[in-house]
This record gives C-alpha cells, sequence and structure tokens, in this order.
C-alpha cells in the first residue's frame, strides 16, 4: 500500500470520497482508466486540493458534495481545469441552483455515485463492474434504484450483502486511512470478492464488536425530543450512532453529535427514515446558528458551537415537525420514486 505520489506520466487523476460509494465510485473509475491515479478528498478541501490535478491529461470526481460556501470560487476553479484536461464530475449530492449547468457535471440526486460513475463511463466497462457499482448503492442506502434493482437480478443477493457488508464495515473500521481505502480501490478495480482482500473480514469483524457495544451504549444514552431523537459523544461511529438514536428514542430522525475542542463545537450526523429533506432544512437553519449544515435529503450532517448547540436541536425539532405536517397535508411524494 503505498502512499499518493504525483506521477504525471500516468494521464488521469482521479478525486473521490472516502466512504464505501466513494470508494466503489473510485474503483469503477479505475476499472475505466486503469493507469489513473486516487486522491482522497472532501468537499471543504476539493478546492485546494485541485492543484494536483495540473499537469493530467484526465481529471475525474466522484461522490464530492459542492461546498456552497465556496461555490462559485469552486465553479471557476473547475472550468479553469476542463480548459486543460478532460473534466468528468459525477455526484449525486445536490447542486447549487444557479450557474452549475456544465457538459462535465453529470448529477442526479436520486442514485448514488457508484450507479451514476457506471453509467456516465459504461461505454468503458463490462456488465460485472455493476456489481461493485451494486455495492456503493447498498452502502449508500441506494439499493432501491430502479437500475440497481435490476442489475441485482444478475446476482444472488444474499452473497451481494454480504460482500457489500464486509466491505462497508471494513472501510467504516478503517476510518482515515486513506492507504488502505486506496488499496481497496486498486482490488476492487480488478474486479476482487471484497471478503478476498486482505483485512476485509477482520477489520468487519472488529467494525462490529464495536458497533455491539455502540448500541448498547446508544440505549441507554439517548435523550428523545418530539421529532428528534440524539446522542452525545457516544465514543462511536457517528452514522451508526444516529440509526440507533433513532430506533431507541423511537423517533424518524437521530442524530449523534461529537464535542470537537479545536472548534469548540458539535459535529452531527443525522439519520431519517422521515419524509422530510434534511439538507434543505440543515442549509437554511445551520447558519442562523453559526454553523454549516447539509448533506443528503436522508442523511446529513451539521457543525455547531457549543453555545448554540441546545437552540439549534430544539428549532430543528421543531421544523422537522412543521415539514412532517406540511408534507402530509399536501400529499407530497419524493420526487425520486
Amino acid at each position: 500500500m503505498k502512499p499518493f505520489q504525483q506521477d504525471h506520466a500516468i494521464e488521469t487523476i482521479i478525486f473521490t470520497h472516502g466512504d464505501s460509494d466513494g470508494i466503489c465510485s473510485g474503483a469503477i473509475a479505475k476499472t475505466a482508466y486503469p493507469d489513473s491515479q486516487i486522491y482522497f478528498t472532501s468537499p471543504v478541501s476539493l478546492l485546494k486540493k485541485l492543484d494536483l490535478a495540473k499537469g493530467y491529461k484526465r481529471v475525474i470526481i466522484c461522490d464530492i458534495a459542492i461546498d456552497e460556501r465556496t461555490s462559485t470560487e469552486l465553479l471557476q476553479r473547475l472550468k479553469e481545469v476542463a480548459k486543460e484536461s478532460d473534466l468528468i464530475y459525477i455526484d449525486h449530492h445536490p447542486i447549487p441552483e444557479n450557474g452549475w449547468n456544465e457538459k462535465w457535471l453529470h448529477n442526479d440526486p436520486c442514485v448514488c455515485s457508484s450507479e451514476l460513475t457506471y453509467k456516465v463511463l459504461a461505454h468503458r466497462l463490462n456488465r460485472d463492474v455493476r456489481r461493485v457499482a451494486i455495492y456503493g448503492a447498498i452502502g449508500d442506502y441506494a439499493d432501491d434504484s430502479d437500475s440497481v434493482k435490476l442489475w441485482c437480478e444478475d446476482w444472488d443477493k444474499r452473497t451481494l450483502f454480504f460482500e457489500a457488508g464486509a466491505l462497508i464495515q471494513a472501510i467504516i473500521y478503517a476510518g482515515r486511512e486513506f492507504d488502505f481505502k486506496r488499496f481497496l480501490v486498486e482490488h476492487l478495480a480488478k474486479d476482487k470478492l471484497p471478503s478476498d482482500i486482505p483485512e476485509v473480514l477482520e477489520f468487519a469483524r472488529n467494525c462490529s464488536e464495536l458497533e455491539e457495544q455502540l448500541r448498547l451504549r446508544i440505549k441507554k444514552q439517548v435523550k428523545s425530543l418530539q421529532n428528534l431523537a440524539y446522542v452525545i459523544d457516544p465514543k462511536g461511529y457517528k452514522s451508526k450512532s444516529a440509526i440507533y438514536a433513532a430506533a431507541y428514542g423511537q423517533r424518524k430522525v437521530g442524530g449523534s453529535a461529537e464535542y470537537r475542542q479545536t472548534k469548540h463545537s458539535y459535529d452531527i450526523s443525522f439519520r431519517s427514515r422521515s419524509p422530510v429533506d434534511l439538507n434543505r432544512i440543515l442549509r437554511d437553519l445551520a447558519p442562523r446558528y453559526g454553523g454549516t449544515g447539509g448533506g443528503l435529503a436522508e442523511a446529513a450532517g451539521a457543525r455547531i458551537p457549543v453555545a448554540n448547540f441546545k437552540n439549534f436541536l430544539n428549532d430543528l425539532d421543531i421544523r422537522i415537525g412543521e415539514e412532517e405536517h406540511r408534507l402530509k397535508e399536501e400529499h407530497i411524494i419524493d420526487k425520486c420514486h
């Protein structure tokens, strides 16, 4: 597992996210362009990291949401990249309403990035690569799209979920071990089963053991408001903590907050079984409390200063209830289903 190094003898650089959907998207892109470099980044870091793209013939970006705070500057920088390189930007997160209509941007909020990456690069891929896209869809709770349901018919679904589950748990356990994640991309791009990749099953087992301990802690620690249940500093995986908070708090939306001393703020993950659009609510509400927020309709996050945390949660709880009531009254159906 070698650390990332710039090598301009290689024509393609792939920027992708470090979660399961991002890793599977990156693996699909690397299958299409085997002689490529993989670099993991995030929405807040992409603008700066694009400096690494200089000199490459082809630049592919997968599963990186657009940070609205820097969206204008990012768009201008991407236009500059597109003048020098073949740019392909593939993402499923909501995009800014104005200006983001470039031909190099492939966006569909109704599917995961893995599915979208396969479709965009399908002319360079064989059908078997759809299996990696399915892993990414399962990891992103997006395996109910029409295409993924159709693709699953070509495989034993039980095996798909076993392999995807092992991969997802291993990725979560690895955390910020990006050398290991790059190692995963390399193997998945060669159509290796996750269970055959060294350390995956061991990491997955370790993750599951920690998750079980986490679940039992949350069962005792969860607090519930009218529409939102949450835990503070659960000492474990935030996204999983949010799911268990909703389950044991008996609410449709769960949140998990971790204190960040350097920022004197709480980083919060939310998971929802409600029809409300968490992304839209958080993008509007978080800045009112000196923070930031956004993500997907059913899975989003926020960073809120400690002094404003309680008021933010109370306001969010009210907004969720109001939005649920409005949707019920208007009989609004999810546009993706």
